[in-house]
């Protein structure tokens, strides 16, 4: 049904509408500022608006427009001829006064209130038409002779049973006369051709050559690991997915924690120890001309700013927050009398510091053992939401996480509600049989519903079996998509919407720049805007990835944890299920300041 028909100039002025239902928002102004001034159409066309599509045409002659507006779940195919037709009686009885409209002696604005009953008239007959020409499509229902209950009857099974009779009388004739002509031709029966052939003896069949490049049902065959090996094989193969250099450790309260960035022994580390103390000659060496005994103002911190945000941006800082920071710290400095050359080093580090501290340091609680425990008293699963783009490596860090869990004892379902990418579920498959080999507690399982299907029923009726069945944690693992896919963020924002995840993690790569911020602030509004929700959810962690390939370029974790204002829960240094890490914050800021 339609909710509204609005009658336009082009211009935008309004000369005749009619609402069927209360419009929330304004979508023809939408329609008129995001298509029709960014663009020449001419032809009837459609365009989406919140929850309404709209469709529409216009009288070229008169530079008018015509606009129906109808909720986006219903299919209205009468609406071309509707707006066909209403364009055409709207012409021919109201030309004169839309022609009067461009004179620029005309002061009277001329009315159109005449055109409802009109329009009515017009709208109800488009309607009983195609109410007319779909019942004509239903067509005739089928007798019941065609039907397959007409042939479990004795009437039916008879006539099947002459018809395959029939059929094989046939048969027989063509054979028959087959013979007959091939006897007549001097031609061998072709049942003594095959005995003959098959009483030889001794002759070697002709193998077929094998082409490079071309893969054999052997080749294929032996690089099959689909089939289900011995435990003792599995055990083997999952074995070397974990890096025993790179574990963790227990606490005192018996928690299996994950190393912090620099801990580790293997030689992952943002910067060594000698490099960093010789801080004098880094990046506050760019200070030096500065003479003592002088009062800091912005003309003198203005070339030193520049080469700072320089700095910041080489090391993956986006641009706009790199600016931002060296604003902020040369609001702090502004006025400072500063005293030997040492002290204007020392100032400006301590300065640079605090800040970036600042921003890096969590507001919110990192503890998510704790918040496992606090949920699961209350009966329900704790829930993990994996968000980010494609190839990021969502399934991958959540299997590492999953396996941290799975250290402290905690039943885990994996969610596979990534109904859109061929191979996901599978992906999560394989994770769940290594991750069963590889750890004492073997209390994982995946729930998973094919491909296809609605990724938020899927991670609701799992989040029900992980209560049913006193799971302790449900991770759903959802669909790269990228922040400029509407059909995707909605989908996202509605798997948020129904099922309330207690934390939504954000996975994103340490080597991108200015693209994180733009990642993160879509990512952010789509769960805003199509929520429908008065206090819709955002994103409440980060897992920051590929976090081995960066060096010491970590202006990423920067750029996001500004933007969002959540921590850094966990960085992901390799291939194997150990290499989590918990982010070092002065490790962090030591690299962002090394040169």
């Amino acid at each position: 049904m339609l909710d509204q028909f609005t009658i336009a100039t082009k211009g935008g002025v309004v000369l005749w509408t009619k609402e069927y239902a209360e419009i929330s928002g304004n979508p023809v102004d939408s329609l008129i500022q995001n298509v029709l001034i960014q663009s020449t159409r001419t032809e009837s066309t459609k365009y989406h608006s919140g929850a309404y599509s709209l469709q529409w045409t216009f009288a070229n002659e008169l530079n008018v427009m015509f606009v129906a507006v109808y909720q986006k779940i219903l299919q209205l195919p009468y609406l071309d001829d509707l707006l066909l037709l209403a364009k055409r009686h709207f012409v021919a009885r109201f030309a004169e006064e839309i022609k009067a409209l461009v004179d620029p002696e005309c002061t009277v604005f001329p009315t159109f209130d005449g055109f409802d009953e009109e329009f009515e008239r017009v709208w109800r007959a488009v309607e009983e038409r195609d109410e007319r020409e779909r019942k004509d499509k239903q067509g005739v229902p089928r007798k019941f002779e065609d039907t397959k209950k007409f042939q479990s009857t004795a009437k039916g099974a008879k006539l099947e049973l002459e018809e395959l009779a029939q059929a094989n009388e046939m048969a027989i004739g063509r054979k028959q006369k087959m013979r007959t002509w091939n006897e007549r031709n001097g031609v061998k029966d072709a049942g003594n051709v095959e005995e003959t052939k098959k009483g030889k003896k001794g002759k070697k069949k002709k193998e077929n050559r094998v082409w490079e490049g071309k893969a054999t049902k052997e080749s294929m065959k032996a690089l099959d690991f689909s089939g289900g090996g011995s435990e003792s094989d599995n055990s083997r193969s999952a074995s070397a997915l974990v890096d025993e250099r790179s574990k963790g450790r227990r606490t005192k309260d018996g928690i299996y924690d994950v190393a912090e960035v620099a801990e580790r022994g293997d030689g992952f580390q943002l910067l060594d120890a000698e490099q960093d103390e010789d801080s004098g000659r880094g990046i506050f060496g760019i200070f030096k001309n500065l003479t003592s005994g002088r009062v800091l103002t912005e003309d003198i911190l203005s070339e030193p700013m520049a080469r700072m945000r320089e700095h910041l941006a080489n090391k993956n800082v986006a641009a706009d927050i790199a600016d931002e920071i060296c604003q902020t710290v040369a609001r702090e400095l502004v006025g400072v009398r500063v005293g030997g050359l040492q002290n204007i080093r020392k100032l400006i580090e301590q300065s640079m510091e605090t800040s970036l501290t600042r921003i890096l340091t969590p507001v919110s609680s990192t503890d998510i053992i704790r918040d496992i425990e606090h949920v699961n008293q209350a009966g329900r699963p704790y829930t993990i939401a994996f968000v980010g783009v494609n190839g990021v490596g969502k399934s991958t860090n959540l299997s590492k996480v999953c396996y941290w869990l799975l250290q402290n004892n905690k039943r885990v379902l994996i969610a596979a509600c990534d109904t859109f990418r061929s191979g996901a579920v599978e992906q999560l498959r394989v994770h769940v049989r290594n991750l069963r080999a590889l750890s004492e507690n073997q209390d994982v399982e995946i729930f998973e519903r094919g491909y296809g299907k609605d990724s938020a029923a899927i991670a609701r009726d799992a989040i029900a079996l992980g209560t049913a069945n006193g799971f302790d944690v449900v991770l759903i693992d959802t669909a790269g998509r990228m922040q400029d896919n509407e059909p995707l963020m909605r989908a996202l924002s509605k798997l948020v919407s129904v099922n309330k995840p207690d934390k939504i993690m954000f996975v994103g790569e340490a080597l991108v720049g200015n693209e994180a911020v733009d990642q993160l602030q879509k990512f952010n509004q789509a769960m805003r805007d199509f929520s429908g929700q008065s206090r819709p959810r955002q994103i409440d962690g980060i897992i920051l990835t590929k976090f081995d390939t960066i060096d010491d370029r970590v202006g990423a974790a920067l750029s996001m944890t500004y933007i969002t204002g959540q921590p850094i829960v966990f960085v992901g240094t390799g291939q194997t299920y150990t290499d989590l890490r918990r982010m070092n914050v002065a490790q962090v800021i030591r690299a962002l300041l090394r040169p």
